[in-house]
């Protein structure tokens, strides 16, 4: 394949095409083309032209920061869709197990729920192929069931109430994908939000959220941002501007190409009185460190867990002439204090990637003092004079610990080899009609349910059937047996419900979640922290 005609626009449109690099690049454009036309016209074997320049982009970003990404012109819907909102499709979450497809959960007001889909339904043929016992994988459900919107589908389903397989035929639609995986009120009228990512419809969702509380006179909140690895900015600010009163700077960017943009509160916040934690770790990234920064800056939330990922570059995605794009990094953030989020990616991009690993290895998840920062990094606070650190992320006030004595060796062999969710897929798909008469709410199930002796012989015979030497394993203490019980307890929860109902009853176990209402339930400690005192 010749790329003479396609390589010129190609490179040109990465370096001009916005028109705001001063650097000209005619030069090594015609350099990089040459080499190209020479591969072409003389090499020794045949060459995959559009591979090799996929090859070239991809080392040339790496070379200049870790964030900076080509996307192919196939990768291109799927990257998008986690923060777009939605994908089109029947409407199910489903979980491959004993090679067929079962029904975990129906999205409510979707196309599947519509025609009468059943958590626990088995659909084993897809528009007559038989998708049941020939080894699919999620990717080949994704296949065959997403599509556009308006395509209809045929599917039959094995329920076990039913003799003969059901046959339904559904229309394709748009299928929300939700930003918030939590939302409730605990028992002492404090306000918990769990949120998974910042996407173009979280706005929306948390307006809903924050409209509940306001009429449940809830005044105190934990925003729980641990594992939340960010998204659209003005989803952050517009987040923080609940928080904060009017005008108050929540981040800025700059870049040398790029001139500093503030972004402010435009209001005053529906919650900028009353006590806010703020919960991350290591897996808080971009996004959630906006959020997280600017409401320590202005010591409005104290922050709690560990030190976030660190990621301050900006990205502006940008199309290629052939359907594939890059996401160019063109600026970085910094807090109202003028902190800069970016941790350092001087040492390569290997170096980089092993972060979290150098992290845990250096003990900083086990110890806060194995986290040592500069004085040069040192800032203040806008209110209290705090001292925060600048360098990368965002160090918490109040410092949780990675506990390795939670689970014991049987919870921990369950999870790595996933029997635990498989075996609550079964006991539910067993028990379903059983569970869903007995406890019609939450509430019901989580005063009522109790993980029993039964539960637990019933997981450890399918431990052992998949191959886990139980009898070797060191013995679980009362605490552990405990964690594992409620952990199972939730999982369970979730599958009969959804995300909600599995934090309602996970966070009882949760050291995040505990630490936080202890801090907001002790007005001098939570003082105390929010000054740094």
């Amino acid at each position: 394949m010749r790329l003479k005609g396609l390589v010129l626009p190609l490179i040109g449109l990465l370096f001009l095409s916005v028109n705001i690099f001063a650097q000209d690049v005619n030069a090594e454009t015609r350099k990089f083309n040459k080499m190209l036309s020479l591969i072409d016209a003389m090499y020794v074997d045949s060459v995959d032209m559009d591979g090799l320049v996929e090859t070239a982009i991809v080392s040339m970003l790496k070379e200049m920061d870790p964030h900076s990404v080509y996307i192919s012109a196939e990768e291109i819907e799927k990257m998008k869709e986690p923060l777009e909102g939605s994908f089109e499709g029947i409407g199910v979450q489903f979980r491959i197990m004993e090679d067929t497809l079962l029904v975990v959960g129906v999205i409510s007001g979707g196309p599947s729920e519509k025609v009468g889909i059943h958590n626990g339904d088995r659909i084993i043929v897809v528009d007559d192929e038989n998708i049941a016992g020939v080894g699919i994988d999620n990717n080949g459900v994704a296949k065959r069931l997403r599509g556009k919107k308006g395509t209809v589908v045929k599917v039959e389903v094995l329920r076990r109430s039913e003799k003969q397989p059901l046959v339904f035929n559904i229309t394709r639609d748009k299928i929300p994908i939700y930003s918030v995986d939590a939302s409730y009120i605990t028992d002492d009228n404090t306000g918990y939000i769990k949120l998974n990512k910042f996407a173009r419809t979280t706005k929306e969702e948390l307006d809903s959220v924050f409209t509940t509380f306001v009429k449940a006179g809830v005044k105190d909140i934990i925003l729980d941002l641990t594992g939340n690895t960010g998204g659209y900015l003005d989803k952050a600010v517009s987040l923080c501007d609940e928080f904060l009163q009017k005008d108050k700077l929540i981040v800025y960017t700059e870049g040398v190409r790029m001139p500093r943009s503030d972004y402010k509160s435009t209001k005053d916040g529906r919650f900028y009185r009353g006590k806010l934690i703020v919960l991350v770790d290591e897996g808080s990234a971009s996004a959630s460190e906006i959020v997280s920064g600017a409401l320590q800056d202005w010591d409005r939330a104290v922050i709690v867990g560990r030190r976030t990922f660190g990621k301050g570059l900006v990205q502006r995605e940008m199309p290629l002439t052939d359907g594939s794009a890059v996401r160019l990094t063109i600026a970085r953030y910094y807090t109202p204090t003028g902190r800069l989020i970016q941790k350092p990616y001087v040492e390569g991009y290997d170096e980089y990637a092993d972060d979290m690993t150098n992290r845990y290895l250096h003990g900083e998840f086990m110890h806060k003092d194995s986290i040592v920062f500069a004085d040069s990094l040192k800032y203040e606070t806008l209110v209290y004079k705090k001292t925060v650190y600048g360098g990368g992320g965002i160090m918490p006030d109040d410092f949780i610990p990675v506990d390795t004595t939670l689970r014991s060796d049987f919870h921990l062999e369950l999870l790595r080899k996933g029997v635990l969710f498989t075996f609550v897929s079964k006991y539910v798909d067993q028990h379903r009609a059983e569970l869903n008469e007995k406890y019609p709410d939450i509430e019901t199930f989580k005063r009522d349910f109790e993980v029993n002796q039964e539960v637990l012989d019933m997981l450890t015979t399918e431990a052992k059937e998949q191959k886990i030497n139980v009898d070797s394993l060191t013995p679980a203490t009362e605490a552990q047996n405990t964690y594992l019980k409620v952990h199972l307890k939730s999982l369970i929860a979730g599958d009969i419900w959804r995300n909600n109902e599995f934090w309602f009853i996970f966070n009882d176990i949760n050291p995040f979640f505990l630490r936080a209402q202890e801090i907001i339930n002790d007005d001098k400690l939570y003082d105390s922290l929010l000054k740094g005192k």
